[in-house]
């Protein structure tokens, strides 16, 4: 099973950990609206190295990871002996017990091909009255690389490439919950401004890690100065004194199944 996204199988786990180190660290503070309790049953969707998965554990919950990439599911049942994770998909996983809660961090953007398939799942990975907690992005989330790519790809003279990611808006993502099942009960939407601390390559190296599907099958020749296109172009909005920004913009919620 694997999500949709031909990079996210090509992630280094390492890297994952290291460059990308915030992806987790951004987490925690979703899993305080999660609030885990001892004995609740908690389903991790898209977890990663299991970082976060292994703080839900550490408030006393029963905790299964799943995540489409076994590069990062192998490194998380090497760092956190005695959480259960799995290699899965959200767009056909399936459950024999119910769970209280499934929780998601920056993971449900990656599964593009059928969101609405992807809630329903979760609905049904739920018992009665569980709750659905998760951040993503939202739409407006990496506007400025996104168009410094398309516009780099544009002067190459090479096909708009496809974009692997669902970035909704709150009144979107809201109604497709409502109309699987859900009752939201928080929704927020907002800016996060996020240090690329560890990407000296800047833009460029924020592209090979998670848009590399779009640069797959070009000539190797081309990838180089492409990218440093897409750099010179982002430079203007997301780069500071201080270093590369990534201009993030979020999308956190709670909903509880009916």
């Amino acid at each position: 099973m694997r999500y949709d996204t031909p990079s996210l199988e090509r992630w280094s786990s390492r890297a994952y950990d290291g460059s990308f180190g915030y992806v987790s660290t951004q987490g925690a503070p979703l899993v305080d609206l999660l609030d885990p309790r001892p004995g609740e049953r908690v389903l991790d969707l898209g977890c990663g190295t299991g970082v976060l998965t292994a703080q839900i554990a550490a408030r006393g919950a029963e905790v299964l990871g799943i995540d489409g990439s076994p590069a990062m599911i192998e490194k998380a049942l090497a760092q956190h002996p005695g959480i259960d994770f799995i290699v899965g998909d959200g767009h056909d996983f399936t459950v024999v017990q119910g769970y209280d809660a499934v929780f998601s961090n920056a993971a449900l953007h990656w599964m593009s091909r059928d969101p609405a398939t992807v809630i329903a799942n979760v609905r049904e990975a739920l018992v009665p009255g569980g709750r659905f907690v998760a951040e993503m992005g939202g739409a407006g989330n990496c506007a400025e690389l996104t168009a410094a790519m398309l516009t780099a790809w544009r002067e190459y003279g090479l096909r708009e490439p496809d974009l692997p990611w669902y970035f909704p808006t709150p009144a979107e993502y809201a109604r497709r919950l409502e109309q699987e099942g859900f009752v939201v009960r928080l929704l927020e939407y907002f800016d996060r401004p996020t240090p690329l601390d560890e990407c000296p390559g800047g833009a460029a190296d924020w592209v090979r890690m998670f848009a590399s599907s779009v640069i797959e099958g070009l000539p190797p020749e081309v990838v180089a100065p492409l990218l440093g296109r897409v750099n010179e172009l982002a430079a203007p909005a997301l780069r500071r004194e201080t270093g590369w920004m990534a201009d993030y913009v979020r999308l956190r919620f709670a909903a509880v199944r009916r």
